[in-house]
């Protein structure tokens, strides 16, 4: 192998190793974000979102995920019904002020990835599986994510059985990269 060679390989694994490093990133969550649910009976965005997201689109192994909504930042357009959703027949936001999400695993998907992990809601964990995508919108980058949580798993409200006992969320988190 020649100098020039040797040289080019030198200078290429460097780069792609600056690049891999650079891929794997804390990121912090950016204004913007929006938490979306939809229901039978109510529909609205929680307001307030924090975390922490470590994650490398490389090797979504090594990510994680600790995100957390405060309840009382309820919003569904209605007063009334905000009130009631704080209250101890939904949410009890006094005794558990929180949605916590940690996760456990990130593989993935033919679409994106999928993040597997816990979700803590209304004082029970269970075990929940987040398809998203991770992409530059408007110069943005993002994590977007869709899933359904079924509100009778976590004793919120009066459940039948039936399907308008699950609520659809729409995640949609800008992110910046964390210095």
């Amino acid at each position: 192998m020649t100098k020039k060679n040797i040289t080019y390989w030198v200078a290429a694994t460097l780069f792609l190793s600056s690049f891999t490093f650079m891929m794997f990133q804390n990121w912090n969550i950016a204004s913007g974000y929006s938490v979306k649910f939809d229901g039978k009976y109510a529909h609205g965005s929680f307001e307030k979102l924090n975390g922490t997201i470590s994650f490398d689109p490389l090797n979504p192994g090594s990510s994680k995920f600790d995100v957390t909504v405060d309840v009382a930042s309820i919003s569904t357009g209605i007063e009334l019904k905000n009130k009631h959703a704080k209250g101890d027949k939904w949410f009890d936001v006094e005794k558990y002020p929180v949605i916590h999400f940690v996760s456990s695993l990130v593989s993935k998907a033919d679409t994106g990835f999928v993040v597997h992990g816990e979700l803590e809601m209304h004082g029970i964990k269970k075990d929940i599986a987040i398809p998203f995508a991770f992409r530059t919108d408007a110069g943005q980058t993002v994590f977007y994510g869709k899933f359904k949580v079924n509100r009778g798993d976590f004793a919120i409200g009066k459940t039948n059985g039936k399907d308008s006992d699950s609520t659809s969320v729409e995640v949609y988190v800008p992110v910046s990269a964390a210095q």
